[in-house]
């Protein structure tokens, strides 16, 4: 057992949290392509919708801080469903739970298209089909870890592509509807368009399980999200309010050293993650290239997002770099800052389409690695609730990044200082991530090494014990002879 555990240092997420051992493979493909679609859906979705934006504006005689308001809300449900889909995917899995999401969605866009006022859109497409969309996203990242375990970061990745895959796709598809039937009959088809995330959901069957006996040894070669206490533990030494929660999600979560680092960090993160994505474009117009050079700009990006998903997730599973994971996904992040800080450096259009070709590497990676991280620190089983509860938590970076952003570019009427605030930023959440995961490292060797010496004198306490058994029953023997 030492052998095995020296040669994986930090082995993929342990099959004994589970209680059995995953396919990895098999109709686990037909999972990935199921989550490739619900994850699609669900980050694409809202950034698509900016196409009808002017014609909304226009129709109702509101302000463009008014219209923005609507994909605002619906992200913002959305991460904060968090926690609500986490719960009901533990009380009754994956598939039901995206199904139903897929009719809210397409139930929102069909109700929309009837609105009369932007408080009827900021209802339906913001906080219905936000919810809706939660519950495509938390499910489908929740199931491709009880299906997969070695080739878990493969999966990850292939369905983490499903996001610049979908975007690609809906801008175009979007425009065509838009040219052809107007805002309102354009709603009322994309109602019937997310309807295809129920078939989506439909391919994430609950996993046949064959329970195994739990063997105490393995817990030596548990991953970080195995050294703390599970969640039936947790809750077995709770009383009152938190141990009713606990039924529900798993909040002993925040007692977990590994998922605060990952929280602290992601928050640092996300503060300068999305808004030079949304200001690409404004910042290549300003610089006075023109729309259709500024619009290939974010082509660039994503196309070269969509191949570095997958990539990050074959280099991710490596036996190189997976017993280290936590280091990958720290430099990503640093890997970001640098090219934002980088960015206002690089002369002219040649120096955008540079910058577009290492920010979409970049981009790419860290959102192959967000969720596996996670699941790499906290195991399979407690994956859901670690997920909602991230999500809810990283909703306020994630709205105020970007109007922040847009601040600095009011304040100082050039784009440079916002992607320099971003870069130090991610800068920051990378470095943190870096120091923090170094010595959560080692405690965590620490922490293991322990447990085998604990183990190793329990185990000599109990032949001594042993010993003196015999030893008594000896003498019991003699002396009745």
């Amino acid at each position: 057992m030492q052998k095995r555990g020296t040669k994986a240092n930090m082995p993929p997420p342990a099959t004994t949290n589970l209680g059995y051992t995953p396919p990895d493979g098999g109709w686990g493909w037909a999972v990935v392509f199921g989550s490739f679609i619900s994850i699609g859906f669900s980050y694409a979705f809202p950034k698509s919708l900016t196409i009808y934006f002017k014609e909304i504006q226009e129709y109702f005689s509101i302000s463009y801080s008014q219209i923005a308001w609507v994909s605002s809300i619906m992200l913002a449900t959305m991460y904060a469903g968090g926690p609500v889909s986490s719960i009901l995917v533990n009380r009754y899995g994956s598939r039901p739970v995206v199904i139903v999401g897929g009719l809210m969605v397409g139930v929102a866009m069909v109700t929309a298209s009837f609105g009369t006022t932007i408080l009827h859109l900021y209802l339906c497409v913001g906080v219905i089909g936000g919810f809706g969309l939660a519950f495509n996203l938390q499910p489908a990242l929740t199931i491709i870890g009880k299906y997969f375990l070695v080739k878990r970061p493969i999966a990850n990745g292939l369905a983490m592509a499903g996001s610049p895959v979908f975007l690609s796709t809906l801008a175009p598809l979007n425009q065509f509807l838009f040219d052809h039937f107007g805002w309102r009959g354009s709603f009322l088809t994309l109602g019937g368009v997310m309807l295809n995330c129920c078939v989506a959901g439909s391919l994430m069957r609950p996993i046949e399980i064959k329970m195994k006996l739990p063997v105490s040894k393995t817990t030596d070669e548990n991953n970080a999200g195995e050294l703390d206490v599970t969640p039936q533990t947790a809750e077995s030494k709770q009383s009152g309010c938190a141990a009713k929660i606990n039924q529900f999600i798993d909040v002993s979560l925040f007692k977990h050293r590994g998922f605060l680092i990952y929280l602290v960090g992601n928050v640092l993160m996300f503060f300068g993650f999305f808004a030079p994505v949304v200001f690409l474009a404004p910042y290549a117009k300003h610089q006075g290239i023109d729309e259709y050079s500024a619009a290939f700009l974010l082509s660039i990006f994503a196309l070269v997002d969509m191949f570095a998903r997958p990539g990050t997730g074959l280099v991710a599973n490596t036996r190189w770099i997976r017993p280290k994971i936590q280091y990958f996904f720290s430099f990503a992040v640093t890997y970001n800052g640098l090219c934002h800080v980088m960015c206002p450096l690089l002369p002219g259009y040649s120096g955008l389409v540079v910058y577009a070709v290492f920010f979409g590497l970049a981009f790419g990676m860290v959102c192959a690695l967000l969720f596996e991280t996670l699941m790499d620190l906290v195991g399979a089983q407690r994956f859901s609730s670690a997920v909602g509860l991230a999500t809810i938590i990283e909703c306020g970076p994630v709205l105020l990044g970007p109007p922040i952003s847009g601040l600095l570019v009011d304040i100082f009427m050039d784009y440079k200082y916002m992607y320099f605030a971003c870069g130090v930023m991610m800068l920051a959440g990378g470095i943190f991530l870096f120091i923090m995961n170094y010595y959560n490292y080692r405690w965590l060797e620490k922490e293991q090494t322990q447990r085998k010496v604990e183990g190793l004198e329990i185990g000599l306490a109990n032949e001594e014990d042993k010993d003196n058994e015999e030893e008594i029953k000896l003498s019991t023997e003699e002396e009745e002879k």
